[in-house]
């Protein structure tokens, strides 16, 4: 059995190449991972390869998605042992030709054995450019998946994109980044329903739509709720921005309860001011009518959606249901009772609900502790007999979740018949997209779920 040991300190590869060819980029990267799997054992011991759980290619088209690329592959990296491969399009490279970067540097993660990752940066231009599957298929990894994230808009319908495909699992993209965002959706659709089959295709869009479809599933959760499903009439979405290509999010919503249900698309139209209005066949000829509006508001970018209203009666009872993402609130404070406020006793910690719910607990506490002991106490402050001064109640300002991260929280308020309304709030998980992608690639980029609500929201889209 081989001697345990420390592992060294490891070597970080920087190699740069101008004018190569891929051969040469395969070399220099070969002969790392040799050294690597040297520098990690005994000398009694036998070599080990590096951990690799994916490739991912990263096709960019301006110097910004490039550091973008590199930025989100090295956080991914962390948790996921990955070759990454970034392409961009450099006009200043003469055509035919390729200059070539290699890193390999360890992130920590807090573990004691640091992880790695490879990447590799390709900077061609001219017909290089347009074989991006022979430029990346000798780097590939083998026995590991293989992504392909384009952060901009692919060449939909291009020979150059059929080619890469035909090399990966799955293709990422995100119809928020999208030029021409209208006719680029239509073609993704277009694509996402001819491609082969064990082709995945993934949206960081539709993990943006989590929290609003999670919202929308429990509220139809509760068996005694499971009726209302088919009770629906009417369901409205405010959202960002007037241009059609605006409206892809809300689409896409529309497009997965649609098809969830098996409504039929009868006719939509689209006014002036970004309003739209589309009519769906339910079962047995019911009619639930779907509405869009252009809300401006603060936070969002244009595109995303700010709320949901989904309005409908089954079995004589009526219900609504209302998601508003970051709503305007009111800051309510108690009055200053005098000398015996808790205010000052018990900061808040700043404006955040969570300080200032426990602060309110810890001033309860104090009263009630002042309240069960007056009968021994004198005032120090008023000189009353014990007894005679009962503490007021605490005055900590009390206010509804209204801090920095206001944009992250959705307000859920639920009526059903006569009943008091439910309020529920909830602060919704990181949008950055590196989490994003790694909520995607988690699934293998394989969603039954998106493809179907990705041809529902492309009809509705279409017909407008």
């Amino acid at each position: 059995m081989a001697q345990a040991v420390n592992a060294p300190p490891m070597e970080t590869l920087d190699w740069k190449g101008q004018g190569v060819t891929i051969a040469q980029v395969l070399d220099a990267l070969t002969e790392f991972r040799h050294r690597f799997a040297r520098a990690m054992v005994a000398d009694d011991d036998h070599p080990h390869p590096r951990n690799c759980v994916m490739t991912l290619i990263a096709v960019a088209a301006t110097e910004a998605e490039e550091k973008k690329a590199e930025r989100e592959s090295t956080a991914i990296a962390v948790h996921h042992p990955s070759l990454a491969i970034v392409v961009r399009d450099q006009a200043d490279v003469k055509a035919g030709r390729i200059d070539a970067w290699i890193a390999a540097p360890e992130i920590a993660d807090g573990s004691a054995s640091p992880m790695h990752y490879e990447l590799v940066k390709l900077h061609v231009h001219g017909a290089a450019a347009t074989h991006l599957a022979a430029l990346v298929d000798p780097l590939l990894v083998s026995g590991v998946p293989t992504y392909l994230w384009w952060l901009g808009t692919p060449p939909f319908g291009s020979n150059e994109l059929r080619d890469a495909l035909q090399i990966a699992d799955a293709l990422v993209v995100d119809t928020a980044r999208f030029t021409r965002p209208y006719h680029s959706f239509l073609a993704l659709a277009g694509m996402s329903a001819h491609v082969h089959k064990r082709l995945g295709v993934a949206d960081l869009q539709w993990a943006r739509l989590d929290p609003w479809r999670e919202t929308i599933a429990q509220f139809f959760a509760p068996v005694a709720r499971r009726a209302f499903l088919s009770g629906i009439n009417e369901i409205g979405i405010d959202y960002a921005g007037e241009g059609r290509g605006n409206r892809i999010p809300s689409s896409i919503l529309i497009g997965w309860i649609a098809s969830a249900l098996g409504w039929k698309l009868k006719r939509a139209a689209g006014g002036m001011g970004g309003v739209v209005s589309a009519q769906y066949e339910a079962e047995r000829w019911r009619t639930v009518e779907v509405a869009f509006r252009s809300v401006p508001k603060a936070g969002l970018v244009e595109g995303e959606i700010g709320a949901v209203r989904i309005i409908g009666t089954s079995g004589g009872i009526t219900f609504k249901v209302s998601i508003a993402r970051a709503p305007e609130r009111v800051r309510h404070a108690s009055p200053d009772l005098g000398p015996l406020s808790f205010r000052s006793l018990h900061p808040t910690g700043g404006e955040d609900e969570a300080g200032m719910e426990i602060a309110q607990r810890r001033a309860i506490q104090h009263r009630e502790m002042t309240f069960q002991n007056r009968d021994s106490l004198h005032h120090t402050a008023t000189g009353d007999a014990p007894g005679d001064s009962v503490p007021p109640r605490p005055t900590v300002f009390a206010k509804e979740r209204r801090g920095a991260d206001s944009s992250m929280v959705l307000l859920t308020l639920i009526d059903i018949g006569g009943a008091d309304t439910l309020r529920h709030v909830q602060r919704i998980e990181s949008t950055q997209d590196a989490a994003l992608l790694v909520q995607v690639l988690a699934l293998g980029a394989h969603d039954a779920v998106y493809g179907r609500s990705l041809a529902a929201g492309a009809e509705l889209m279409q017909a407008l």
